[in-house]
């Protein structure tokens, strides 16, 4: 029993010194700078390690009491919290929002909210997204980094040949999810092409069918008097919503033949010019299309849809989390390393980053002009003055993509985070929705939603 309790003992003696070993533990080097761990770090030499290390050294030069340290670790769940656990994150990391109510649960991101406010950045920030980076105690714990709201990307090429593009570019506007699948038919009749597409597989076809569920009146899960989650879309708007899908296919024949493909091929599907119009967040062509030769000036982006019961599009985007293991230095001076590169005011550093972006994004052929949401509020002097040189230096014709810069400057209709729980586990139920409505023509909706959502509750909310 002795040797026991002393194993027991080293063992936890062991786990708090690599506590220690931590963001929070070595905090200062030598000289007693603070030391700041940033992950994502780029691994390859290019452009985006050039853009990083000119912005180390600018703010190295301008804090002299901080030191930035290079972190190559990209977020991962499966490493994210044995690394926490472990006191090995960095002092700052990379994550989406659908990961955001689990870290912000797990406390593993830091409270940041009196730095930002010592800096003058909590009021600027996007209400919209500030309500995603609080905490229930009404904290905010990340920092923002990039956001967009959930439209469509039509291939204005496809709806030129059918008829759906204006004199001056711009293409039409489906006012309802019923009208995209007209749209959908006319660009198959016109083109042979597929008219619409979409994933089913690795949680991809999961989270953007929430999107078009909620417009039909889904509600995904509630938690009930005790606290506990319940799932909740075992109803006739889920059935109604899973049936659109599902005619997508065997009614219309607005799909591509192969209707089980990940995010990967979906973006590569559209990206090679092979369906007409798809779900389109506003940094999805930006980033993606490009490694596929598609021609910017061949992507057009518009408004979401409104379903039979509500107006609603899903808010997406990324954080900057600070490991909550940060000492009080180390968060403010990770707060100044990020405001340099994302500030509200107009400073230098803003002009030298905005300038970096679009000379980045052209070498690499990718979409400039295309605005979206932004993490600071519209009146933010810098998000006014990147709208201005993103204009004036686009590479595209920009009325392409001015119903959805309009859009998600002023979103017409309400916006959604993601479910509050178990995301990644409700796309994969829902995923086994889609695939089985999409590759057998007599399933039947309501069974496999009753199934999907009894699998949801007793496999992952039980369990939560």
């Amino acid at each position: 029993m002795k040797k026991l309790v002393a194993m027991v003992m080293a063992v936890l003696l062991l786990a708090s010194m690599l506590v220690g070993c931590g963001a929070g533990g070595n905090d200062k080097n030598e000289n007693g700078q603070t030391i700041v761990r940033v992950g994502n770090w780029p691994t390859k030499e290019g452009i985006d390690m050039d853009n990083i290390l000119e912005l180390k050294s600018r703010f190295e030069a301008s804090n002299p009491d901080a030191v930035i340290e290079p972190d190559t670790w990209v977020f991962d769940r499966k490493t994210f919290y044995a690394k926490a656990a472990g006191g090995q994150l960095p002092t700052v990391y990379l994550a989406g929002f659908t990961e955001m109510p689990e870290i912000i649960a797990s406390g593993y991101s830091a409270d940041i909210t009196d730095a930002l406010k010592k800096y003058g950045l909590y009021d600027q920030i996007n209400p919209v997204v500030l309500r995603t980076l609080t905490n229930d105690e009404g904290k905010v714990v990340a920092y923002p980094h990039s956001v967009s709201v959930m439209g469509l990307m039509v291939n204005v090429d496809l709806m030129e040949q059918a008829g759906l593009l204006e004199a001056d570019g711009t293409p039409k506007q489906p006012k309802t999810w019923f009208e995209v699948v007209e749209f959908a038919k006319q660009i198959k009749e016109k083109t042979g092409k597929p008219g619409f597409v979409m994933p089913t597989a690795n949680n991809s076809g999961g989270w953007l069918f929430t999107a078009l569920a909620w417009s039909f009146g889904v509600d995904f899960m509630e938690k009930d008097a005790d606290g506990k989650w319940q799932a909740t879309f075992n109803t006739p708007e889920a059935a109604e919503a899973l049936q659109f899908v599902k005619d997508m296919k065997w009614v219309h024949d607005i799909l591509p033949a192969n209707t089980l493909i990940d995010g990967t091929e979906w973006k590569k599907v559209f990206g090679t010019g092979g369906a007409g119009i798809t779900f389109g967040a506003g940094d999805y062509p930006s980033r993606n299309l490009n490694s596929y030769g598609m021609d910017p000036n061949s992507v057009g982006m518009i408004a979401i849809p409104a379903g039979p019961k509500a107006h609603v599009s899903l808010l997406a985007g990324e954080v900057k989390g600070i490991n909550s293991a940060a000492t009080k230095d180390q968060i403010d001076a990770t707060v100044r390393w990020l405001k340099m590169n994302q500030n509200p005011e107009l400073t230098e550093d803003v002009k030298v980053n905005v300038a970096q972006k679009i000379a980045t994004s052209k070498e690499k052929g990718q979409i400039v002009g295309l605005l979206g949401m932004d993490i600071w509020g519209n009146d933010a002097p810098s998000k006014k003055y990147a709208d201005e040189e993103y204009t004036k230096n686009t590479n595209i014709n920009l009325n392409h993509v001015r119903l959805y810069n309009e859009f998600a400057a002023n979103p017409t209709c309400e916006v959604k985070p993601e479910e509050p729980v178990c995301c990644q586990e409700l796309y994969k139920t829902l995923d086994a929705c889609l695939q089985e409505v999409l590759t057998n023509k007599d399933a039947d909706v309501v069974a496999v939603l009753e199934k999907a959502n009894s699998d949801f509750q007793n496999n992952y909310l039980n369990n939560m």
